[in-house]
């Protein structure tokens, strides 16, 4: 029987020790790589994790360190991978210290040949740094940026470039890089090109044309971008997904637009990506040649993010997580992510109803509604001892997430977010561990918030005020002997193909 109540069974976190971020999602095949940034304790330098989980993204089993503190480096933290000329290129920020305390930071370049062999002939030694592992050096650094007087690049995002900015449709060539430029007080965005993935060129300070809906006192930080065609107009969109470090806090969200360069054309400004307590510095999905389709490269991306409401500021020694069970952090589930109008809506990758079937605690329920405004469908969580450790309320224009009553998180405001006119009262709600992901109105908000629930969330309470009702209803619990098809009206919901 399972004794770590905390620690959720689909979602991903380190074995022990604090997960500071997903650093590189990868999909090749039917296999899901993560490679995420860990420190095994906390006063431990940050390295690098892998993980994979077959067929669906929700039975991650760890693989060796891929990247370690090396020849001097005092840490290496995020970055991301691109699968190039068969293998994989692993793109990271070099943190050294110089003149004893004052912190630069390079942007280095690892590879590995032969992705499958990571998987196997696992080391006993939980810290061995996998022998696939190669690392080829430096790419970026103060010399790069030199001429334009930008230093410190960190934090990079490479994607592949396009043969032609002009007419996107023929395809790729060569390779872009966004990276984090400046001191941490305040950073900037820069672009570079590369032809091979291993010479990389400054093509500039990234430069905003368009409101961009962007408080300027906001730090951005952790920028990712991915590309998507708008099911509106047809269009190939870049989206750039930022979080902004605000007042101790961290708010993830994303632009749309058009990025040429060193310059993105804001078409739709800033939104949020998640407004729940614990979303931040999401990572988008690269893929290996043949896993996707050519035609269908563009319709859908995969995204996650950390559980951790405030980034870099987190103290993880006050978690209760650490305390009980040591670990702290953990990532969203995947996201399967489409581009309607300007608007991202997410959607939990396929597999996870029935994988929910094969855990011991995990929990989730569906539900169609009709919502008129000043009613409500709420949703509580109860725990072990038969008290709410949450409540989820759709009130038709507004969807509020509240776990104040929980005394593990007695003070914290309720997260709430903006519901539209006429889409329909949608409701996802996935318990597992101590997460919570909803998601309302067909995908088109979300919320994820960490909930500590003593015992193990025991039932899962549906209540309707006013004239709400719930029309149509679909739960799934840990255990469940039953793992027939969705009804088909919740597919959409809960089941999308990635």
């Amino acid at each position: 029987m399972r004794t770590e109540h905390y620690r959720p069974e689909l979602h991903l976190t380190a074995e022990t020790g604090v997960l500071d971020a997903p650093a590189a999602v990868l999909l090749d095949g039917d296999t899901w790589h993560v490679f995420h940034q860990y420190r095994p304790h906390p006063e431990a330098p940050s390295r690098w994790g892998h993980q994979f989980s077959e067929d669906t993204p929700y039975e991650w089993e760890e693989c060796d360190d891929v990247l370690a503190p090396a020849e001097g480096e005092s840490t290496v933290r995020a970055g991301s991978v691109a699968a190039i000329d068969g293998g994989l290129n692993l793109y990271f920020t070099s943190v050294t210290k110089q003149n004893g305390s004052r912190q630069t930071t390079e942007i280095h370049l690892a590879r590995i040949d032969n992705l499958p062999a990571t998987t196997a002939d696992l080391s006993e030694d939980p810290l061995a740094v996998d022998s696939q592992v190669r690392r080829l050096g430096p790419v970026v650094g103060d010399k790069t940026g030199a001429q334009a007087g930008i230093v410190n690049f960190r934090s990079p995002c490479v994607v592949p470039d396009w043969v032609t900015d002009e007419d996107r449709s023929e395809g790729h060539a060569g390779w872009l890089m966004l990276a984090v430029t400046g001191t941490m007080e305040e950073p900037g965005l820069a672009m570079l090109h590369s032809q091979d993935g291993q010479e990389w060129l400054f093509q500039g300070a990234l430069r905003f044309e368009g409101a961009t809906g962007i408080d300027p006192q906001a730090r951005i930080v952790s920028p990712r971008i991915l590309r998507l065609r708008d099911e509106v107009d047809g269009r190939i969109r870049d989206v750039l997904l930022v979080t902004l470090e605000s007042e101790g806090i961290d708010v993830s969200g994303y632009l749309v637009g058009h990025l040429h360069e060193a310059v993105f054309t804001v078409s739709s400004p800033f939104n949020r990506i998640d407004y729940g307590h614990d979303f931040t510095r999401p990572r988008n999905t690269t893929f290996t040649v043949g896993t996707m389709e050519e035609d269908d490269r563009f319709d859908r991306a995969a995204i996650v993010g950390q559980l951790n409401g405030v980034g870099r500021l987190d103290d993880p020694t006050t978690h209760r997580s650490l305390a009980t069970e040591g670990w702290a952090n953990a990532m969203s589930i995947p996201r399967v992510t489409t581009l309607q109008g300007g608007v991202l809506f997410q959607t939990p990758a396929a597999g996870l109803v029935e994988q929910i079937t094969h855990t011991q605690r995990a929990q989730s329920w569906t539900g169609l509604s009709e919502v008129p405004e000043g009613s409500s469908v709420t949703v509580e969580l109860i725990d072990a001892a038969g008290a709410p450790a949450a409540r989820i309320s759709h009130r038709g224009s507004t969807l509020v997430l509240d776990r104040s009553m929980n005394p593990h998180h007695t003070g914290d405001a309720p997260a709430s977010a903006p519901l539209a006119e006429g889409d329909s009262d949608s409701l996802t709600i996935i318990v597992d561990g101590s997460t919570v992901e909803v998601f309302a109105d067909g995908g088109a908000v979300s919320m994820a918030s960490r909930v500590y629930i003593e015992g193990g969330c025991s039932e899962i309470r549906v209540q309707e005020s006013g004239s709400a009702r719930v029309e149509r209803s679909f739960q799934r619990s840990a255990g469940s002997l039953d793992t027939s098809r969705l009804p088909d009206w919740a597919e959409d919901e809960l089941d999308a193909e990635f």
